[in-house]
């Protein structure tokens, strides 16, 4: 059984969406961190960082102790690796899969976060801030939709580089731009497991990661059309 720290959130998502996928017995604890839950002296006893989401494995791989980890991207790869699912065995391709997810970590996450507080969350609107991660957020998603030039997914099967992905880009407004990078995100959004995820999200009375194909608006509505490069 792995027990979840959770909150909806595209990084919360990952986990639910990889959980679903292989079907690995977990339970899901909610972290409210509009209510400050993540402050919790239990909470940070497993995620010192103060951040969702978080894990408890308790079968993990090497038959010890229960294992506590935190940070999307290193309980992706854990998690993939525990189960031989969603990551190559061959080398090569291993390690594209991991530059991919790594690039989500660093980049595609951090950068529409930015984006988002500064146009919506800020006290003050600060342009040059906006322009700056507005623009940044779309030189990502142009990149992405380079990689899918040639390829269904970002390195080459299904794996945790399109797992980590596809929560930053699910709101991404359709208008004729990044054709194929949003032709990827409603393969990924048609998935059983990842169906299964946003219908259980809809439990949660919060802004964020809701359905908006419920009629629920996201924040990053209204405001996604203009991350792309044109």
């Amino acid at each position: 059984m792995i027990d979840l720290y959770y909150w909806t959130t595209p990084n919360g998502h990952k986990i639910t969406i990889f959980l679903e996928e292989t079907g690995l017995p977990y339970k899901l604890i909610p972290v409210n961190i509009s209510r400050g839950d993540q402050f919790k002296p239990e909470f940070l006893a497993i995620a010192p960082n103060n951040r969702i989401p978080a894990i408890v494995d308790h079968a993990p791989v090497d038959g010890g102790a229960p294992l506590p980890m935190f940070e999307s991207g290193a309980i992706l790869l854990y998690l993939a690796e525990k189960t031989g699912r969603f990551i190559p065995r061959d080398m090569r391709a291993r390690l594209e899969c991991v530059q991919w997810l790594f690039w989500q970590m660093a980049g595609l996450g951090p950068m529409n976060g930015q984006t988002h507080h500064f146009a919506h969350s800020a006290p003050e609107k600060v342009p040059y801030a906006i322009d700056r991660y507005v623009r940044e957020s779309g030189r990502l998603y142009a990149v992405l939709d380079k990689r899918l030039a040639d390829r269904e997914y970002v390195a080459g099967d299904y794996s945790i580089a399109d797992i980590a992905c596809f929560p930053w880009i699910r709101y991404l407004a359709p208008d004729g731009h990044c054709a194929r990078l949003l032709a990827w995100r409603d393969r990924i959004e048609a998935r059983p497991a990842v169906v299964r995820t946003f219908e259980r999200n809809l439990a949660f009375k919060t802004p964020y990661g809701r359905n908006e194909r419920a009629g629920i608006a996201y924040p990053f509505d209204g405001l996604a059309r203009h991350l792309i490069v044109r």
